[in-house]
């Protein structure tokens, strides 16, 4: 099973190295989707043997339909790349910040997906992972939740964006069912990144967020479909 391939957007940095990282642990070739070369660079020697660059701005489709030229074959794609702007409610945010944030964390997802869909329908057991948020639970954001504040519409582009993800993760997992594949989104929990001010304030391990990504990425032909789940495996609300 060497010979399983994967790709992780925004793979350079936070979660998503973490979750190449431990791919390449796993005996995959892991393209390292990174927008920035250098910082692609230095990531794909830090992580070592089976990881390979692959320059790709999600947000420009031109260079989405490049990178996929690269890839003959894909088993896992992990689509990780994600923005948040700021934690403004949305009375107090522009449509720019709204705009910018979809561009990567919903169009983005789309493009990529789409471009590689190819070469995941090579696979025999093609997985897709959407790196999500708790924060995105429509579910959680209508009753209290420990981790926010209930209420509140802070990070409204961010959480918005994350809920239209997780729709997609629906859609798309009914469509593509059929040809075995499995597309579940994941909620990190809040992580020492940074996304943003409260992620980079927090103590969340990145790489314990990675394994609940990877848990998604090598699920069995029996395995949930249209979920999103937790780090740890459990089922979140909607």
């Amino acid at each position: 099973m060497n010979d399983r391939t994967a790709l992780v957007t925004g793979a350079n940095k936070g979660i998503g190295k973490h979750i190449a990282r431990l791919l390449a642990a796993e005996g995959f070739t892991v393209y390292v989707g990174a927008r920035d070369p250098g910082r692609g660079r230095r990531a794909v020697e830090e992580i070592g043997a089976g990881a390979r660059l692959l320059v790709v701005d999600v947000t420009d489709p031109d260079a989405v339909a490049r990178a996929a030229a690269q890839v003959d074959r894909l088993d896992v794609l992990v689509n990780n790349a994600g923005v948040s702007p700021s934690l403004a409610p949305p009375a107090e945010s522009g449509v720019e910040e709204f705009r910018r944030t979809y561009e990567t964390n919903v169009y983005g997802v789309v493009t990529v997906t789409n471009a590689v869909l190819p070469a995941l329908r090579r696979s025999s057991h093609p997985r897709i992972v959407n790196v999500s948020s708790g924060t995105a639970s429509l579910t959680w954001s209508t009753n209290p939740n420990p981790q926010f504040t209930p209420g509140s519409g802070g990070a409204a582009a961010y959480r918005s964006s994350k809920a239209a993800l997780n729709a997609l993760t629906v859609l798309y997992a009914q469509t593509l069912a059929g040809e075995g594949f499995k597309v579940n989104a994941l909620a990190p929990g809040l992580r020492a990144t940074d996304l943003n001010p409260r992620a980079a304030a927090a103590g969340g391990d990145p790489a314990e967020a990675a394994r609940g990504a990877v848990h998604l990425a090598l699920l069995p032909d029996d395995g949930p479909t249209g979920g999103f789940f937790s780090w740890d495996g459990t089922p979140e609300p909607w």
